[in-house]
């Protein structure tokens, strides 16, 4: 019989992926290139008077002529998630000894869920992405790397694409910051842990809810496997757990779902 631990897995969805690697704020992808990722704020263009209103147009028509590079506008719609919301109201129920002010955290839990339901309600964000081509740190070097037949693989070290590319792109991202301030809107360069979750909800659109943690956080496992080998038998885990009251547990998951919102 085949011993399936012993295969090597020889494919990864990684490799459908363009990305291979984010560092710093700066996504690096597999053929040498690398952009970075910024989360700007919105206006209500609707509300504004007559004057502020050509004010805007004006300063976003400076902006665009401005523009020595290339950039792209990202506009992403998902309905609200409201599952921290939900969790907060959660708590004070169980914490809640009236009964009729708990029937009223219970009527409120429910009229929230509905309406996000009923109505999809939808959340808005926006991004702008400053790309950087492989061929801006050496055209030759990168067409090669692209055009070989076998599997491919970085033009350049991965820590000089990363060095090349923080001076290439920090520039434009201060100078589009700059503009955009004046439009009174707030732009920020998404960070490496935030990156993760964009793509992760990105690719996986139906994970609403889960909430990611940082490596830091994670300590000694709760639960140890091993596998011990007896002679005529099959191979049985065996499960070491260490001493963890359940009390301890439960106050790290509050903690956890309070610092997430």
């Amino acid at each position: 019989m085949i011993d399936t631990t012993r295969i090597a897995i020889r494919a990864s969805t990684q490799d459908h992926l363009e990305i291979e690697d984010i560092i710093d704020g700066v996504v690096i992808l597999k053929d040498g290139s690398a952009c970075l990722v910024m989360a700007i704020t919105s206006i209500n263009f609707d509300l504004l008077s007559e004057k502020e209103q050509e004010a805007t147009i004006y300063a976003y028509a400076a902006l665009l002529n401005s523009l020595t590079f290339s950039i792209q506008v990202i506009v992403r719609s998902q309905q609200k998630d409201i599952s921290a919301y939900l969790n907060l109201i959660e708590e004070a129920l169980q914490k809640e000894s009236r009964p009729l002010y708990k029937l009223q955290l219970a009527k409120y839990k429910e009229f929230v869920k509905d309406t996000v339901q009923k109505n999809n309600v939808l959340d808005k964000k926006f991004y702008l992405v400053i790309p950087m081509s492989a061929i801006e740190i050496g055209a030759a070097k990168a067409m090669a790397a692209n055009l070989s037949p076998k599997k491919r693989k970085l033009p350049f070290a991965k820590n000089y694409i990363l060095e090349r590319a923080k001076i290439n792109l920090y520039p434009k991202r201060d100078h589009l910051i700059r503009l955009l301030g004046r439009l009174s809107i707030k732009g920020k360069q998404l960070e490496t842990e935030e990156l993760i979750k964009l793509y992760f909800d990105i690719y996986n659109p139906e994970s609403t809810g889960q909430q990611m943690v940082g490596t830091k956080q994670y300590q000694t496992p709760i639960v140890q496997s091993t596998l011990i080998r007896v002679e005529g038998q099959e191979s049985k885990r065996v499960e070491n757990k260490n001493e963890i009251p359940e009390e301890s547990i439960q106050d790290k998951i509050k903690n956890m779902v309070n610092q997430s919102i």
